[in-house]
Formats: C-alpha cells, structure tokens, sequence
C-alpha cells in the first residue's frame, strides 16, 4: 500500500533564501550563490567554487547561551523546523507520538577542521571544549528533541547526498505504520563559510578539487556546475537545510490542516559498484525510482514532474540520464525535469530535502522551476529538460532523486492529492 502521509509544513535555510518562496523566486530570476572560494582568489591557476549561506542569523529557537555548543549544520535544521512548524499550524506536540530523522553527511566536519587548525597553531588552547557535541552527525535531531521537549524517536541517518530523501522515507513510514502521528524530518549540512578568516583553508576544500570533484579549471561562476550540459565540469558545494513536517492523514484532517502534498512512496537501493562513481547504466539509480513508484503503487507514465540529482559531474550525470531515459521510456519527453544545483550549489546532505522545498513551492504556483546555468543539454536526454523559463503545467504526480557517494540512492513520490 502507498504511505500516504500529509506533508503539512515547510521550512528552509538556503544559499537563496530562507523560505520557499523567495527560493523559488531566485531560482525562477537566475539569481546564483555560486562563488570563488576565498582560499584561491590569490591564486591565478586555480578555481574553486562554492555555495555557501551567509546571511544566516541564529533565530529565537536557539538560546543564546547554547550557541557556541551548537555547530552550524544543527544551527540550520533547527532554523528550518521552527519555520516548518510555524507553516504547519500545529499549536503543540505530543511528546511521545512525534518522531524526528534528520540525514546529514558532512555534520560537523568544518569545526572539526577547524579546532585541528587552532590546535596546530595554538596547542592544548587551540581545542574547542565543545568540539564532541558539535561535531557528531545526531546533535541537529538531539537539539531539536532538546527544544521541543520530544521523548519519541530521535533518528539521524547518513547516506551521503541521499541523506534527507532516507529521512524523509523513513519518517514517513514510522508515520504510516502508526509509530507516530507527527515526524520533523529532513536533512542538513552547514560550515563552509563558518570560521573562514586568514590563512584557514578547510582540508576538505582542497581534496574534493584534488579528487576530481570540482570546477578547478572554469574561470566563470556561472559555468562552475551545469547539471546536464555537455560543457559539464564538477559539481559546487553548498550548504543549507530542508525540514517538514509529516502527519498521518488522519491527524491532519481532524485537525483541518492545510496539505501541500502527500508522500506516497520511498525507494532506497544501493549499487555496491564504487565509493565515488555511480554504474554507468544508471539500474540502480532507476531501481530506487522504480521502487518509490511501486509503493506508490502508480506506473511510471503517471509521473509528471521530477526534480533531479545532477549535480554536474560528468559521470554522475549520464547515469541518473540513462536511469530515467530507461524508466520512463516512450513517457519520458512527458515529464518535465530539473534541477537547481548549477545556481544553488550541492547542499550534500540536505540536497534531496531542499529540492523538494522547491518542487513544492512549484506545486503551489503550477510551475516547475528552470534548471540553471544549464544552456547545452547532452544529447542522450530523451525527457523534458526544464531550461531559461519556469514551464507551467499541471503536477498529479512528482518524483525527487537524491543519489549519493557509496551508491546510496534514494528517491520519493509524491502526490497532490490524498489516495
């Protein structure tokens, strides 16, 4: 049977934005948070580009005697909830019968590498007391349990880049299995522009570039990351958080809660092909959207709209084209793809959780939003590339891909409607 859960409330902390709105916006105008990194603009041979959030204030959800023990990748899913719930209406929380999953990947690496940079440089002084509760990937859903007084379970998941779309899956089935009534679920990452000042050059900036996974060679912020095109170079990472909150149908509607679409089906599937490269035949890829869509119990000539992966690396992007070439067949010039990492950055962890923000806000106007900084589309794309103008249409069903470093794929169905 399909899940069928409520998603009831939104909320976002982007490089473009901090509500699904001006997001969308941004996107549809062409706006792009691609930037020079700062540790090479000195540097005449190399380039390096990020994404990073930098109008970023701590809100009222946090104490402010807590902050220094909380690092950014918590700070921003915590931000993203309390949105989430505002949006959602729901006046209190049965502290028994609400779940939170939160995915991350990176969780708190950039204070990680930056407490070893001070220790370096500064010995015993140099170590951040804090570094443990800052650092481990379960203190963004332990401090949002933490705010809101929450007893039910508190689950972290990482998956690399699929980490969201696997928390979003799994809150959705403790909902639908009657384990909770409300779950706060998403994904998160945050740090890269954190504690940047001087001579500090996070490790982790250098050995993506050094692993082949960024645009080291591309002089043009806007041609750093090109989801789909042929002039394709790397991806750019980014940072930010997409949190939801999900409730069964049968308490959103005893509550009259406003919908914004239904979680019908989940799929997660692993490729156990490469730590870093995707099978180049996309069939694991299109295996976890074959099985979002059977649990949705839905054919794949039902799907209208799907925000893809694409990141812009030129192995990644071919697998995730055949994958979906293959899935949907003589259906897929039908159904209008994107994605908006060329403009947004990768947000890693919250990627999956983020882009379906987007695709939400999109269902709200009619409108699936372009893919940016795409301009050349590799000729192997038989669905509907969405580029330069948002594309009107209608949106029954949609899907989200999240596929992640050691061949974690994910991907969620969603409906507009209930079953």
């Amino acid at each position: 049977m399909s899940l069928d859960v409520a998603i009831t409330g939104i909320g976002v902390v982007s490089a473009l934005g901090h509500a699904p709105r001006d997001l969308f916006d941004r996107l549809v105008a062409g706006e792009s948070a691609v930037r020079e990194a700062p540790w090479t603009r000195d540097d005449p041979e190399r380039f390096e580009y990020w994404a990073p959030v930098v109008d970023f204030v701590p809100p009222s959800w946090m104490d402010e005697r807590k902050l220094s023990g909380i690092d950014p990748f918590a700070q921003h899913a915590g931000a993203a909830v309390t949105s989430a719930l505002a949006d959602s209406g729901l006046a209190a929380l049965d502290d028994r019968r609400t779940a939170i999953v939160v995915g991350t990947s990176k969780n708190g690496t950039q204070t990680m590498e930056r407490v070893q940079y001070d220790v370096d440089r500064l010995g015993r002084a140099g170590a951040d007391p804090k570094m443990m509760i800052k650092v481990w990937p379960n203190m963004a859903a332990a401090q949002i349990a933490m705010r809101w007084k929450l007893h039910g379970p508190c689950l972290t998941i990482t998956t690399a880049c699929a980490s969201s779309l696997d928390a979003i899956g799994l809150g959705a089935r403790l909902v639908a299995s009657g384990q909770a009534d409300v779950a706060l679920v998403g994904g998160t990452e945050g740090g890269l522009a954190y504690g940047v000042d001087g001579e500090f050059v996070p490790a982790s900036g250098y050995a993506r570039y050094g692993y082949g996974m960024g645009s080291a060679r591309v002089t043009d912020p806007g041609r750093a990351c090109q989801p789909f095109d042929v002039n394709r170079a790397g991806m750019v990472m980014g940072e930010g958080s997409g949190m939801f909150v999900l409730e069964s149908a049968a308490h959103a509607r005893a509550r009259g809660a406003r919908v914004h679409a239904w979680i019908q089906g989940w799929g997660t599937a692993s490729e156990a092909y490469h730590p870093s490269t995707p099978d180049p035949s996309g069939e694991w890829e299109r295996l976890a959207m074959s099985l979002a869509i059977d649990e949705a119990r839905i054919a794949p000539d039902d799907v209208d709209v799907l925000v893809a992966h694409a990141t812009g690396t030129p192995k990644g992007d071919i697998a995730e084209i055949r994958a979906v070439n293959d899935l949907f067949g003589a259906h897929a010039p039908d159904v209008s793809v994107t994605s908006p990492k060329g403009i947004l950055g990768h947000p890693a962890g919250g990627a999956g959780a983020i882009n379906l923000a987007i695709l939400l806000e999109g269902l709200r106007r009619g409108q699936v939003a372009p893919t940016g900084a795409t301009t050349d589309p590799e000729p192997e794309i038989r669905f509907d590339l969405v580029l330069g103008e948002p594309r009107k249409r209608s949106m029954e069903w949609m899907q989200v891909n999240a596929f992640g470093f050691g061949g974690q794929n994910a991907s969620l169905v969603l409906s507009a409607g209930p079953r």
